[in-house]
């Protein structure tokens, strides 16, 4: 039950970050799912020792953990859209 949870939460959470970082017309659901998912794994990785939250891939849905993991999507999108493009929209 949790991974299902996980899927709908990074994809949701892979569409706000495209929405941020106005990759959203480029995207599909399920990049938005993948960016959102590996952006959540980012974020519990490199940022939830900083800031002090977890991830939601641990399991924790509360409002710090989904804040991380949004975090992570969008320093993900951020990496990507500098290897393709050269800069950071």
């Amino acid at each position: 039950m949790t991974w299902i949870l996980i899927i709908i939460v990074g994809g949701i959470l892979g569409w706000l970050a495209s929405i941020v970082m106005r990759t959203d017309a480029q995207q599909g659901i399920l990049l938005n799912i993948v960016v959102g998912i590996v952006g959540a794994i980012l974020g519990g990785l490199l940022l939830a020792p900083i800031i002090g939250g977890a991830s939601i891939t641990t399991g924790d849905f509360s409002i710090s953990a989904l804040l991380v993991s949004l975090l992570g999507a969008i320093v993900l999108l951020a990496i990507v859209n500098l290897v393709r493009r050269g800069k950071v929209r």
